[in-house]
């Protein structure tokens, strides 16, 4: 016997105080209804109070059970396969989930384009009820041309972690944090300055939102400080551009670039990039720092080398620590059915490091 709207709605109600939060589309899967009837159904429940519509989905008006020590509560964060940058983040993200009750789940989204989508759909139907989400964004057409529709349609809080889109992006409402890269930047070019380099060459990679961010503000910042015309920049590594199959004209060898601007100091983007690059100009007689002092950017393994290497070092664990407390911020107020309060998009300042790859430059 088919079941009437009324008990239908009965259902959807008590599935709905239960999950806290469930989506139109599965409702309708789970009673065998159309998604029109669903949507219906929760109007004329939203109507009469007994639970709040959403942009496809349909929230409880009471607090959600606290989840048994068995099952667990969980979240997911999604980072971009062979990324170490955000090893740390992960980590502030998992011990502030812990104090707060929750598991973090790690999912990797390997490969490009899109990728992001199979990792979130595999998160959501595995039950994480946040997402903490650091697309990868490779190119920049998949930075600001690619359709992100879908990520301001989910059904879940989710946080930005280390991206932030533009003002004409559809989730440029979501929640995120980042590190303040112009400002990292600036530190590195004013600790050069100030040990009296003028002439830098920038060996920066270009297939992530963070190179291409450090990449346009070094052109900006060393033209705005007069010394535009003794900087070049370079890539750091061969495979670090949008087509690494191509050949890349900014793919040049760094000893080559900086004995052909006369360069007497090098900023590297990132760490392992710059570990290689240091034992390039050993080997080709150019010590460093004597006779050019090298700032790498990241400060992951930054103290490893045989050098130990000035770095610029955003605040990584705290990106992770900070992102999860967005999140928690949302869901607790999905929780209690309150409204979250504005978007929040955090910006953290780097800091310098200052190790033994840097010293005055010599007069030459």
């Amino acid at each position: 016997m088919r079941e009437s709207a009324e008990q239908r709605q009965t259902r959807i109600a008590e599935l709905v105080r239960a999950r806290g939060v469930a989506r139109i589309t599965d409702l309708a899967d789970e009673f065998g209804v159309s998604v029109v009837t669903v949507r219906r159904d929760v109007e004329d429940m939203a109507r009469r109070g007994e639970v709040r519509r959403g942009h496809g989905v349909a929230r409880s008006l009471r607090p959600v059970p606290e989840p048994d020590s068995a099952g667990g509560d969980a979240v997911a964060m999604i980072v971009p396969e062979r990324n170490t940058y955000l090893t740390e983040a992960v980590q502030g993200a998992r011990e502030a989930a812990e104090k707060a009750g929750l598991r973090v789940e790690l999912h990797i989204a390997a490969g490009d384009g899109g990728a992001e989508r199979e990792a979130v759909r595999q998160a959501l139907d595995g039950g994480a009820r946040g997402l903490l989400l650091s697309p990868h964004w490779r190119t920049r057409a998949e930075e600001t041309e690619a359709d992100h529709g879908w990520l301001s349609a989910l059904s879940v809080p989710t946080v930005l972690v280390e991206r932030r889109p533009a003002r004409t992006s559809a989730i440029y409402p979501l929640d995120s944090v980042r590190s303040d890269h112009a400002y990292g930047v600036h530190l590195a070019l004013e600790h050069l300055a100030g040990l009296g380099h003028r002439r830098i060459v920038l060996a920066a990679r270009d297939d992530s939102p963070t190179a291409r961010v450090i990449r346009e503000e070094f052109a900006g910042q060393t033209a705005a400080r007069g010394l535009a015309a003794g900087c070049r920049t370079i890539l750091s590594s061969r495979t670090a551009g949008p087509d690494p199959s191509a050949a890349d004209p900014r793919s040049a060898d760094l000893v080559e670039a900086v004995r052909k601007t006369d360069a007497t100091a090098v900023l590297i983007h990132s760490d392992m990039d710059a570990l290689v690059l240091v034992q390039r100009l050993q080997a080709a007689g150019i010590d460093v720092p004597g006779r050019c002092s090298v700032v790498a950017y990241n400060d992951v393994v930054a103290d490893m080398g045989p050098v130990p290497l000035t770095a610029v070092a955003p605040p990584k664990a705290e990106l992770g620590r900070i992102g999860l407390g967005l999140l928690l911020r949302r869901l607790g107020a999905a929780r209690e059915g309150l409204r979250p309060g504005p978007t929040r998009h955090v910006e953290l300042l780097p800091s310098l490091v200052v190790r033994g790859s840097t010293g005055p430059t010599s007069a030459r």
